[in-house]
């Protein structure tokens, strides 16, 4: 005789009802079918699982250690016959302002061809670790120094920085500038998830003053109102075309680090192919 999965079902009734009438009711079953059921499985596996010498049912040794075995048996086939656990949950993937840069679309595209079981779900945060810490999202494209205590950092590559400076100016005439070329002008300066301060200048052409703001969207603002000129990744142009913003390279700036972040302990299944899919993206795209 082959044991079903009925059998261990069954048997989790009895161990729990402590009655054969009550196990049978509960399984829908008549109360000889429970105990011929119970007698198949003694017989399979050759011990005692109950003992009936008293007016209270109670569970052997060998049924109380069984028991546990047939719970485990249970769970694990519920679990597979689950649908919902057929398909995994999305990877929540932030940013704070400009994901892979002009190479968003590749990452995106390729990983739904390659990892279609597996929704990317990209969203931006507005703060410094692009909701990784808050628990937002399962990882996060991050650049610059990261610090919090559980990230694990994966690198990517660098980019090379740019100015954004209002169209129309001077400086916007010109194919390349240096730090000390915007050192006059007011630099905005993007607060809560930027990666440029005034320490980006050396200190004896350091900039004056600073306009801060809270987001790449006001950042931006700031720059296309004449307000201040902005230093950023070469990302930024790739995703964020403003009118009244130009972009142009900045030559003696050192490039901005790009990773991709997730909390030790806590990653999603996925993250290790997101982490050599993104690898290859930004390799392949020319960053160092």
């Amino acid at each position: 005789m082959t044991i079903e999965l009925r059998h261990f079902r069954c048997f989790l009734a009895i161990a729990e009802e402590r009655n054969l009438t009550r196990a049978a009711a509960s399984l829908h079953l008549t109360q000889p079918a429970v105990s011929r059921t119970l007698r198949q499985l003694e017989q399979q596996l050759g011990v005692r699982l109950v003992d009936r010498s008293t007016h209270h049912l109670t569970l052997t040794a060998q049924g109380e250690t069984f028991r546990e075995r047939a719970a485990t048996v249970v769970a694990a086939a519920d679990a597979a016959l689950d649908p919902a656990s057929l398909t995994r949950p999305p990877l929540r993937l932030g940013h704070a302002w400009s994901a892979l840069g002009a190479a968003t679309a590749t990452l995106l595209r390729r990983w739904e061809r390659e990892q279609p079981g597996t929704p990317l779900e990209l969203l931006r945060v507005d703060d410094r670790t692009a909701g990784l810490l808050s628990g937002r999202v399962d990882a996060a494209l991050l650049r610059g120094p990261v610090a919090g205590e559980g990230i694990v950092t994966h690198f990517l590559g660098t980019e090379p920085r740019v100015a954004a400076v209002p169209t129309g100016s001077a400086l916007a005439a010109r194919m390349s500038l240096t730090l000390a070329d915007l050192a006059g002008e007011p630099i905005a300066v993007n607060s809560v998830s930027g990666v440029t301060s005034l320490e980006l200048w050396p200190r004896q052409i350091r900039p004056a003053r600073a306009v801060t703001v809270a987001n790449t969207d006001d950042w931006l603002a700031a720059v296309a109102a004449g307000r201040a000129v902005g230093v950023t990744s070469a990302a930024t142009a790739g995703v964020h075309s403003y009118p009244g913003v130009a972009f142009v390279p900045v030559t003696d700036a050192v490039p901005i680090p790009l990773v991709l972040a997730w909390r030790r302990g806590d990653a999603h299944p996925a993250t290790p192919a997101l982490a050599r899919l993104a690898r290859e993206i930004v390799r392949d795209s020319g960053s160092a």
